[in-house]
């Protein structure tokens, strides 16, 4: 189960990535967010590590969408 800021941040992404054809800088994620840089980094380790999507702190803004929204989990 996600937190309120990675799913936030997991919709930014997809929603973002649906209308402009592209996925948000990580500037822009912090302007969308009201979080820091630093936050927003954590935030896209933590969806990467859950393969939400595919992204590395060498190359920030070169993010990949695997899923655009929370899975389901059991019992759901």
């Amino acid at each position: 189960m996600l937190s309120d800021i990675e799913r936030k941040v997991l919709r930014v992404i997809g929603n973002y990535s649906a209308g402009r054809r592209r996925t948000p800088t990580v500037d822009e994620l912090c302007i969308k967010t009201g979080r820091n840089r630093g936050g927003i980094m954590t935030v896209l380790e933590f969806l990467a590590k859950e393969e939400y999507i595919e992204w590395q702190r060498s190359e920030p803004d070169k993010i990949g969408v695997l899923e655009a929204w929370e899975r389901k989990g059991p019992g759901r």
